[in-house]
């Protein structure tokens, strides 16, 4: 499959502009989900189209409500870092982590038939954070049990190629879930105009009071985003019961510099230093896409490491 007919297919079928598709398929083969873009055909049709589903408004007007709900009794910080967040954006950030758990429930429901159920009510954070599955609902008597082991479920963008679990988080959970979202930065945002909230409250105030003309008003519509279904693709997952390697990475090495493009299992504070003698570098060492992450200890993923074919998914299935 050539470059062109890959990325042209990777953007209809989720949806999304071409230089986003392109970008999408680009760190996928950097992150080893493919090796190349000859074997994107492969990829498209066994991985990333049985891995997909696609949110719709009314999933996300649920999350959006879901997220309101616990919005003042979440911490404002970002978990891992000091970075204060103010209530917008916190509630965007917990929107788009709602929907990744969403989307591993309609994706185990489309593929396996296994109903689960989430818990987006009040509660301390400590209550929450080892799994976001909180129950298996009987398919016949619609009775709840509780599940085996604890899922979390992170989400990350469509050109996302890291799963980071900082510090001892990462013993807290079971089995780990990375979603890809399509959701950008301005999926609330396309959301208030889908409902109004722009042409009808804001912009009808800026016209009532005379700060605008229709004209204006118009045009300020016209430039926002609009809301569309919404891509997810549930790229694999990880177990924490696996036997992991230390300093188990792959990358690549410029003329001074050294970009890990693979990590699998745990990373420690002095790695990146060890990395930089066993590669004789003199430069940095740095991380494909990202360069560099806010804690120096805990787990690291790339989603070409991870779990997602379908005897995988049967065994997380048969352990939930």
């Amino acid at each position: 499959m050539t470059q062109e007919k890959a990325v042209e297919s990777v953007a209809a079928f989720l949806g999304i502009n071409k230089p986003d598709a392109e970008k999408t398929l680009e760190k996928s083969i950097s992150a080893g989900e493919l090796d190349s873009v000859e074997n994107a055909e492969t990829w498209i049709e066994e991985r990333l189209k049985p891995n997909t589903v696609f949110i719709d408004e009314t999933g996300y007007s649920k999350m959006c409500i879901d997220a309101l709900k616990i919005l003042k009794t979440t911490a404002a910080t970002d978990y891992g870092s000091s970075r204060m967040r103010d209530l917008g954006q916190l509630w965007a950030d917990m929107i788009r982590g709602y929907l990744g758990e969403l989307a591993f429930t309609q994706f185990l429901s489309k593929r396996f038939g296994l109903e689960i159920q989430l818990n987006h009510e009040k509660g301390d954070l400590k209550d929450f954070l080892p799994t976001d599955v909180h129950g298996i609902i009987d398919p016949e008597t619609k009775e709840i049990r509780q599940p085996r082991i604890r899922t979390s479920v992170k989400s990350t963008k469509l050109n996302g190629i890291w799963l980071d679990i900082p510090g001892a988080q990462f013993q807290h959970s079971d089995a780990y879930v990375l979603v890809k979202l399509g959701t950008g930065r301005d999926h609330l945002f396309a959301y208030f105009k889908s409902i109004s909230v722009f042409r009808d409250k804001v912009l009808q105030k800026g016209r009532d009071q005379g700060l605008i003309t229709e004209t204006e008003s118009e045009e300020i519509w016209n430039i926002l985003p609009t809301f569309s279904t919404i891509p997810a693709y549930i790229v694999g997952f990880v177990l924490k019961d696996a036997p992991y390697k230390s300093l188990c990475y792959e990358g690549k090495k410029g003329k001074k510099h050294y970009t890990i493009t693979s990590w699998n299992g745990p990373i420690a504070s002095g790695d990146l230093g060890r990395i930089k003698e066993i590669e004789r570098v003199s430069g940095d060492v740095k991380f494909e896409g990202i360069g560099e992450f806010r804690h120096d200890s805990g787990y690291l993923f790339t989603t070409g490491k991870m779990r997602w074919k379908d005897a995988d998914w049967k065994e997380l299935v048969s352990r939930i």
